[in-house]
């Protein structure tokens, strides 16, 4: 089973594909207008529960997960400001409702393709 994610700027949507299938989809906020999500194909490349969060502590603007992409500076992550979905909002990284980038972090790898397309 060949899972992989595809992120569509233009739908403000994140689909999990396996073989080629959607087999869930999310909301999600991308980059403004000055720092817009790049396009392109990259993958996975790291994954940190509760990112720069103390023990305890609030939340960060990475939400609950991160999940670093091959584009450097760039990752899907959660939010502490879940209005912001939905919406360009971002300074080019993909935003989700912390219990949605959970999910995907159970359901994803290191090495998990992403395209994102405009």
């Amino acid at each position: 089973m060949a899972v992989s994610i595809r992120i569509s700027l233009q739908k403000r949507r994140l689909y999990l594909q396996s073989d080629g299938k959607v087999i869930k989809s999310y909301p999600i906020g991308v980059g403004k207008k000055a720092t817009q999500t790049p396009s392109g194909n990259f993958t996975i490349v790291s994954k940190v529960p509760n990112p720069g969060r103390r023990p305890g502590g609030p939340l960060t603007v990475y939400g609950t997960y991160w999940m670093g992409l091959s584009k450097k500076g760039y990752g899907i992550h959660g939010t502490n400001r879940p209005s912001s979905i939905g919406h360009y909002v971002s300074k080019g990284c993909i935003r989700m409702y912390n219990k949605d980038v959970e999910d995907l972090a159970k359901r994803v790898s290191v090495g998990t393709a992403v395209k994102i397309t405009p």
